[in-house]
């Protein structure tokens, strides 16, 4: 039996730098036993950059702020407060973290790993909302791997 390398295609949305935050957070994230699914599509109908369950039913949600512009442009973020019970921001490790709101943690993240500086204060969801997110999470993510191990299956294109 040989092994199967499953690789999930980039969706060519984010930025070089973006992906290297996104990888670097997403192993720091690993290493805590913690795995996420990048690019979530929301409710609200945002996506969200990374978004993570913990093991006691925690959802976090990691917004990638790949430079200074990107983060002044976007009014979205505070959205992703109404999905998540933390909210972190991910930089790369030059970013100025002095314009970042105090508020949210706060990870900074090259592609080989990433450092937490701030934790993220809790917001418990209500629990029909974290129903509906934890569940939302599990199918996109089992879908994602479905549609890795058989591309030509027949699967929803949003994933």
């Amino acid at each position: 039996m040989t092994d199967t390398v499953l690789i999930i295609p980039l969706d060519g949305r984010q930025s070089d730098a973006a992906r290297a935050i996104q990888r670097g957070a997403m192993r720091y994230l690993a290493a805590l036993g913690l795995f996420g699914v990048p690019e979530l599509s929301l409710a609200s109908g945002r996506r969200a950059d990374i978004t993570v369950l913990d093991a006691k039913g925690e959802i976090w949600i990691i917004e990638i702020k790949s430079s200074v512009i990107d983060f002044r442009t976007d009014r979205k973020w505070h959205e992703y407060r109404q999905h998540c019970d933390r909210l972190f921001f991910a930089v790369a490790p030059d970013f100025p973290v002095e314009i970042l709101p105090e508020d949210t943690g706060l990870l900074l993240a090259d592609a080989f790993g990433a450092a937490l500086v701030r934790e993220a204060p809790r917001h418990p969801l209500p629990a029909h909302v974290r129903r509906s997110m934890t569940l939302h999470l599990a199918r996109t993510a089992s879908l994602r791997l479905q549609a890795a191990m058989d591309p030509e299956s027949l699967l929803p294109r949003d994933l």
